[in-house]
């Protein structure tokens, strides 16, 4: 390592240890609140996560955790429709929201000398949403044109939704975000009050502030506005089904004919990031990349799209970000004239090798770096730590778990990954899919 790129790293740690500041509140009412302090400019984000997500709707009522994402930007006793995000963006700022399987979240970036009315606003809508029945009939159509725009014209998208499906047949996880489109045309407003009263309450909320603002004001604020709504006494648990064991492989054919390149998926049950426990997720972080990150270095990339030049793509995903079992995921588009089934041979026989070889020292070492700075860049976006922190608090994970990983991942060791991809490389307990533009390329 040269000097100049020595201090360069020094100094961009140290700089990622003052945006790395976090205070941790918790309520009377049971909201927890999440201060990092940031001082490089005179802006805040202003985030509150709610503990519900796609997965925790009742059955037959698919979608609505988004739909009612949508509604909450509709009027309440205070504010007309729309009202929210006109003031957000008269006052410079900026709004949105998001819907997971596992959470909902609503944020505003702004600068910081403007906190105080967004926390006013935010608690407003946490429990005065004021809906009509246009209201709901608008943002249906919104909601079922998303659902055609994001998922029904992309063929990828809607291949996912078959494998997911197949993945997960007892669990939510394996229903679309956005919701199936006849149960989505169902919902109306004693289903969506009804979930919006059910969830939406301090005691299921974390707020999360972040940015140029001291924690002591963001306490004061907080409970000037959030601390007066009365928790919910009959906040219902967070049970969901349990994915019984999968003793055979699953595979599933989606054929349209807008797929361009055919390609097949390899997705299995992983283990998500546990509280206290995160060393076998951090494992399979590694495994990911050395099958199949960069193609000039993974095993998939070197030995299908150079060696063999049997493929035109490959990849390995892994996210460990979920609140139940999440997935472990291998993709590879073969080059032409190389069927489905010689590219899925081909990529069985790369797992085969992994599996029998020893893990290179050079490469763990290069991941590592890889990960280091990686970890250490992402502290530089403030609305970036927010979300991992959201994210992990509405997930099962602790503030501590956050800080904990990125050392937890410095600590994996090639023994480790071996023991995560002996555990999960069990074709009984995988999805293999493949999308095809018609059946004649199914083979």
């Amino acid at each position: 390592m040269t000097r100049f790129f020595a201090a360069f790293i020094l100094t961009v740690l140290a700089l990622a240890a003052k945006a790395d500041q976090v205070t941790t509140y918790t309520l009377d009412n049971g909201m927890d609140v999440v201060v990092i302090e940031d001082r490089r400019a005179p802006v805040v984000v202003h985030m509150v996560w709610y503990r519900v997500g796609s997965a925790d709707e009742p059955e037959g009522q698919s979608g609505i955790a988004h739909f009612l994402e949508h509604l909450m930007f509709k009027g309440t006793d205070v504010l007309e429709a729309g009202e929210f995000s006109q003031v957000v963006a008269v006052n410079g700022g900026r709004d949105n929201a998001f819907t997971s399987f596992d959470y909902t979240g609503y944020f505003q970036r702004i600068a910081s000398d403007r906190l105080d009315l967004m926390m006013q606003m935010e608690s407003n809508r946490m429990t005065n949403l004021a809906l009509t029945n246009d209201d709901i009939t608008f943002e249906r159509r919104v909601v079922l044109e998303e659902r055609s725009q994001v998922v029904e014209s992309n063929p990828g998208a809607m291949a996912r939704e078959q494998f997911m499906a197949a993945q997960y047949q007892n669990h939510r996880y394996g229903i679309p975000i956005i919701g199936w489109q006849h149960e989505i045309e169902q919902l109306d407003m004693p289903e969506l009050l009804e979930f919006y009263r059910q969830h939406y309450a301090p005691n299921n909320a974390v707020l999360i502030v972040a940015g140029d603002v001291d924690p002591t004001d963001v306490l004061a604020m907080a409970e000037q506005y959030y601390g007066p709504i009365p928790a919910k006494a009959d906040l219902p648990d967070r049970i969901r089904p349990i994915e019984p064991p999968q003793r055979a492989e699953r595979r599933v054919t989606y054929a349209d004919p807008r797929v361009s390149v055919p390609y097949l998926v390899r997705s299995y049950l992983a283990p998500q990031r546990t509280s206290g426990t995160q060393q076998e997720a951090a494992a399979l972080v590694y495994l990911a990349e050395l099958l199949g990150g960069s193609p000039f270095t993974s095993d998939l990339g070197r030995a299908l799209q150079f060696d063999s030049q049997l493929a035109i793509q490959t990849s390995a995903s892994y996210s460990g970000m979920s609140l139940d079992q999440t997935t472990f995921s291998l993709v590879v588009a073969p080059a032409t004239g190389v069927t489905l089934s010689e590219a899925e041979a081909a990529m069985d026989d790369v797992i085969a090798a992994f599996m029998e070889n020893d893990i290179d020292p050079a490469r763990m070492d290069a991941i590592r770096t890889q990960l280091r700075a990686s970890e250490i860049y992402a502290l530089d976006s403030t609305q970036g730590l927010a979300r991992r922190y959201g994210a992990a608090l509405t997930s099962g994970l602790t503030v501590e778990d956050v800080q904990q990983w990125p050392d937890i991942l410095q600590s994996v060791t090639p023994e480790q990954i071996k023991d995560a991809a002996a555990n999960l490389l069990n074709r009984n307990q995988a999805v293999t899919g493949w999308v095809v533009a018609n059946q004649e390329e199914a083979r």
